[in-house]
């Protein structure tokens, strides 16, 4: 139970369809993201971390009326990608074909294009926060360029990761349609949108954390 306490939502539902091998390797923090990081990687956040003291020490304005506002836009983002996941596909698969492919395809588009859909709006919402957090103070700023520069390198493994996703819920459908011949729709309609919800979550980490950051300076210096 405790190895998953730290888990997000989405790794934790991917593995209760999936369990792990028993013999299969543990590692800590530092080793995993050792894995994430290349030489080039370690080259530039070392750059930037030399760097930040002088992104720290240049002037700012006050606490903008912007960042008021950037709170109410996550949750903007967060609802309308949330409605687009819960929202009852226009097209549902053929239910009564017994080829599993034919019948995951449209299940497999709805869940390509959630993908795309939080991709964009998402990576929107990550720069303007980024944005004000660099008009707001030196230590924001500060996590402002951190994550810039941290984006990129863990992005595309990320996409890579994220992209794994539908194969699991195909795998899914097969084992539901098989073990619930009577029934399995609702199921597996349930499990899609919580699994989407859950990468909802996951992708939308790094801003959360930004705007606490930016919710706990506001506090400070109102």
């Amino acid at each position: 139970m405790r190895s998953n306490f730290n888990r997000s939502a989405l790794v934790r539902q991917l593995a209760g369809w999936q369990a792990a091998p028993a013999d299969a390797p543990r590692q800590d923090l530092a080793e995993r993201l050792s894995q994430w990081f290349n030489v080039a990687d370690a080259i530039a956040l070392s750059s930037l971390h030399q760097a930040l003291p002088a992104v720290a020490r240049a002037r700012r304005p006050a606490v903008p009326a912007a960042a008021l506002s950037v709170q109410a836009e996550l949750q903007r983002v967060r609802a309308t990608l949330s409605q687009a996941i819960t929202s009852p596909p226009l097209e549902p698969g053929d239910e009564g074909t017994d080829d599993t492919d034919a019948g995951f395809a449209p299940h497999h588009q709805r869940c390509l294009e959630q993908q795309r859909r939080m991709e964009m709006s998402i990576e929107a919402l990550r720069g303007h926060v980024r944005k004000t957090l660099s008009l707001t103070s030196a230590r924001l700023a500060q996590l402002a360029a951190l994550d810039a520069a941290i984006e990129p390198m863990l992005g595309g493994r990320e996409q890579r990761l994220l992209a794994t996703v539908p194969s699991f819920l195909k795998a899914r459908f097969a084992d539901l349609r098989q073990s619930h011949p009577g029934g399995w729709q609702p199921l597996f309609e349930h499990e899609l949108q919580q699994t989407l919800l859950a990468e909802l979550d996951l992708r939308l980490q790094p801003v959360v954390g930004m705007v606490e950051a930016l919710s706990q300076e506001v506090k400070q210096h109102p």
